[in-house]
């Protein structure tokens, strides 16, 4: 599908932008530094920070956390703002595993609630290993710190000083609209979005869900692009086995079996699955190239031309991130043989990790794989069942309101549409066929998410509140806006 072109906004929607205006965030260039004299904060800038603090000061790792307790701890500030009792879910799905839903109610027009999903639980955070403590929120240096900041408590308070905001400035919008801060999407063993869409699918349904997954590019600390993501792919891992009699290491046999998995693996390492260009990742390199120029974008323009242009693929293909954009992806990940320094091994196992394409079969997958180790005495087993995923769609005009609200705070940024090779709660939503959108307006430059010292700017998190309201504005706001 081809995307609507950019045009000048109707007159409803620039009176929106200059209602709007006494909130609008610093301009793109970086103003937090040491010693530098902070703006003061907005009623919700300072709304939303507190909320942040809140959350990440919350232990929510799946060993000890609870996001029980973040969940209610949330619940609390929007019963206390005047959102009824029947609005305020916290849903426990197993024990120290909650989340909250809330939702804002709009105007009876039949048109379905826009969803604000984010998770709510983190990784885990030794405090041995960080240099400062995982779980007090620090702000330092234009930076806050602390786990979950980035990833992705953020959003969670994002979303939620949202629907305070239009409460208390009194707007009641075309549609409901609801915030879910969900649990263990980190992978944990009780996904919150995975169960309220089996026993309280009520809850969550909507037209279509925003979701992290998308997001500001920064590249040598300057803004490159806003990013959609409107596609993800499938996780797969499968095992390869060898299975030998063994014997006394005294006495080696040409029929090793760690031998024998190792030449499977390095005929795995070497082989490069075929480019697949779905509507995404052709409109992701088509706007690309333009971004990026020279050799790189020419050769994008010639893929989404041609997908099976080998020279084309083979220069983007030396971007990691772009190469496996273009293609499934599989990769070693753990290793196993032996039982006996002394003795030659019986059994040798690796698991290797697939990153498959929405619209690829896990068993074509290891077809490939079969195919190209080349030897039956390797067995080939699917150990985790890729669930599918399927891309969602480009709506021109959700596209043209983001491309309107980008522009506003970011004149010139261009938004580009984009499928992560990761893997988000999204998924269970678009399985269920409610479309997701990864969106939200955060510049964060290296932010360490899942890692130690993790941090985000503080003048970026401002922004991105800033985006986001605006962009939830314009989204309920009625026809024509």
């Amino acid at each position: 599908m081809r995307l609507v072109p950019r045009s000048i906004l109707p007159a409803t929607v620039a009176a929106l932008a200059l209602s709007l205006a006494p909130l609008t965030p610093a301009s793109s260039q970086s103003t937090s530094s040491a010693g530098a004299q902070a703006a003061p904060l907005t009623r919700w800038q300072a709304q939303a920070r507190a909320l942040l603090k809140e959350l990440t000061e919350i232990n929510t790792t799946h060993s000890v956390g609870s996001t029980v307790v973040a969940a209610e701890a949330m619940a609390k500030h929007m019963r206390a703002a005047g959102f009824p009792a029947e609005d305020v879910v916290v849903v426990e799905n197993a024990p120290r595993k909650g989340n909250l839903v809330v939702r804002l109610r709009g105007r009876n027009t039949g048109r379905k609630p826009i969803l604000l999903l984010s998770h709510i639980d983190v990784v885990e955070a030794d405090a041995k290993d960080w240099t400062l403590p995982p779980f007090e929120f620090i702000e330092k240096d234009g930076n806050f710190y602390g786990r979950g900041v980035a990833d992705d408590k953020d959003e969670g308070a994002i979303h939620l000083t949202i629907l305070l905001r239009m409460k208390a400035e009194g707007i009641v919008p075309d549609r409901d609209i609801i915030a879910a801060l969900t649990a263990d999407e980190e992978g944990g063993p009780a996904n919150g979005v995975a169960w309220i869409l089996a026993n309280r699918p009520e809850l969550l349904q909507a037209e279509y869900a925003l979701n992290e997954g998308g997001g500001g590019r920064v590249e040598d600390g300057r803004k490159i692009s806003n990013d959609v993501q409107a596609s993800e792919k499938k996780v797969s891992n499968f095992t390869l086995e060898v299975t030998n009699p063994g014997g006394h290491s005294s006495q080696p046999r040409p029929d090793n079996a760690i031998y024998q998995l190792a030449a499977a693996l390095v005929k795995v390492g070497a082989y490069q699955f075929p480019v697949r260009l779905n509507e995404v990742t052709r409109e992701y390199f088509r706007r690309q190239a333009s971004i990026v120029g020279g050799e790189m974008g020419a050769a994008m323009r010639a893929l989404v031309a041609n997908e099976r242009d080998a020279a084309a693929a083979a220069t983007i293909g030396k971007d990691p991130a772009n190469n496996s954009r273009m293609r499934t992806s599989c990769v070693a990940t753990m290793l196993t043989g032996g039982h006996a320094s002394n003795a030659l091994p019986q059994r040798a196992t690796a698991t290797v990790n697939c990153r498959i394409l929405p619209d690829e079969s896990p068993t074509d997958i290891r077809d490939q794989l079969v195919r190209a180790i080349g030897d039956t005495g390797v067995k080939v087993s699917e150990a985790r069942r890729a669930q599918d995923s399927p891309p969602s769609p480009l709506t021109p005009e959700l596209l043209q309101k983001i491309e309107e609200t980008t522009r506003e705070i970011w004149p010139g940024m261009p938004v580009v549409p984009t499928m992560s090779t990761g893997a988000t709660d999204g998924a269970y939503l678009r399985r269920a066929g409610i479309p997701v959108y990864g969106v939200s307006g955060l510049f964060y430059d290296t932010p360490n998410a899942h890692g130690m010292n993790e941090h985000i700017s503080t003048q970026a998190f401002y922004e991105g509140l800033e985006f986001m309201y605006r962009l939830v504005r314009k989204l309920s706001a009625g026809p024509g806006m």
